[in-house]
Parts: C-alpha cells; sequence; structure tokens
C-alpha cells in the first residue's frame, strides 16, 4: 500500500509539473506576443511623427532593406524600414543604440530623408532616471525636437556634442550622460547613411500581405 501510495503521489506531482509547465509556457508565449505589439505599435507612432500620412504610401514596414556592413550599432536589427512615396524610397529609417547611456543601453530610431536631412529622432526604449534621463522621450519634453531638419552638411562634426562639451545640443540639468549618449547615437546614424546612401535608398521588395513587422 505505501507503494501504491508513493506512486499516486509521483503521478500526481508529475501531473502537476507538466500542467504547470504548460501553463507557464502559454504565459510567456502570450506575454512575449502582447511584448512584441506595443513594440511595434510605439515603433509605428514614433515613425508617423516623424514622416506623415501624406509624405508615404502603406505600412512604413512594406519595405526593410538589409542594413550593409558598418559602424552602425543596431544591436543585432539586420534592416531598416524604407519611406516609400510613389514607388520612390524618399525617406529611411534606422535602427540604433548607443551602450553609452547613465542606466543601460538606449534605442533611438531615426528617420533620414533621402538628401541627408534628419525627419526626426525618436528614443524607443531606455531605463534611464525618472524626471532626469528619460527627458529624452517626447512625453517628457521637446529637447529630442531639436534634431529635426539637422544633417551633416549644416551641422559638423564638433557641433554634434551637447553644449557642455563644446556642441550644439543642450544638456539636461542635472543630467549631461543620458543626451549625450543620444547625441552620438544620432551622429553616428546619419554617418552611416551618408556611407550607404545607394544601398539603402534602393527599393526593397514590398513584404508579403500579412507578413509581420
Amino acid at each position: 500500500m505505501l507503494i501504491d501510495s508513493i506512486k499516486r503521489n509521483s503521478l500526481g506531482l508529475g501531473l502537476f509539473a507538466v500542467l504547470t509547465a504548460g501553463t507557464i509556457a502559454v504565459v510567456q508565449a502570450t506575454t512575449s506576443e502582447r511584448i512584441n505589439e506595443n513594440k511595434v505599435a510605439a515603433a509605428t507612432k514614433a515613425l508617423a511623427e516623424m514622416v506623415s500620412a501624406d509624405q508615404h504610401d502603406g505600412s512604413f514596414f512594406d519595405h526593410e532593406v538589409a542594413l550593409p556592413a558598418g559602424s552602425l550599432n543596431n544591436s543585432g536589427i539586420p534592416y531598416a524600414f524604407q519611406s516609400v512615396k510613389d514607388g520612390k524610397v524618399n525617406a529611411v529609417f534606422l535602427p540604433v543604440i548607443t551602450h553609452q547611456g547613465y542606466s543601460g543601453d538606449i534605442r533611438v530610431i531615426i528617420g533620414v530623408w533621402a538628401d541627408g536631412t534628419l525627419a526626426g529622432a525618436r528614443v524607443v526604449e531606455h531605463k534611464e532616471t525618472p524626471g532626469l534621463g528619460d527627458k529624452v522621450e517626447t512625453r517628457k519634453s521637446n529637447w529630442i525636437m531639436a534634431f529635426t531638419g539637422k544633417s551633416l552638411g549644416n551641422t559638423n562634426g564638433e557641433e554634434w556634442k551637447v553644449k557642455k562639451d563644446g556642441g550644439e545640443f543642450d544638456q539636461f540639468a542635472g543630467a549631461t550622460i543620458t543626451p549625450r549618449a543620444v547625441v552620438g547615437a544620432i551622429h553616428n546614424g546619419l554617418e552611416y547613411f551618408a556611407a550607404n546612401k545607394d544601398q539603402l535608398l534602393t527599393l526593397a521588395p514590398k513584404k508579403p500581405a500579412g507578413a509581420k513587422p
């Protein structure tokens, strides 16, 4: 009887473990999908703020171009998105990441018009200090709007720094590291675009309908 009891308990524990593992797997899959959907929604909002609806056709995710080898630090994201109007690429969105943030990595998307001018830049992920470094977000301040219209042509290399370092861009009171990192990331993205302009502006095939970003 003792052996039968042990067997029953073992079977019960085994079934519990299987059910628990299955539940955890389902929760993780659901959570992961929800997180991805939230990231896509945030990216879509950011891109739409840089290039308005009348300046592009279709979805921003319709055309993905493989990123040429180079110095762009994009954390493994292998492609950029193309904004297309009347069958031509009029802007490219590049994912850039800087490891120089105060509290870790800062992920930025920059939009670059075909002529090399910034359509804009948006921080899409960071862990910076609330009330200080989080001013890189548009919902916290308009600081990042200062980059719109900038280019390597109208802003020289020495100006791509915060004012504390002798550059053009403001830092935050009590927080210089965060804006310094973002300025560097955006400048790096512009230099990458200039070096790979032809490939980035070559229209990529349209993704199949229903394909996820």
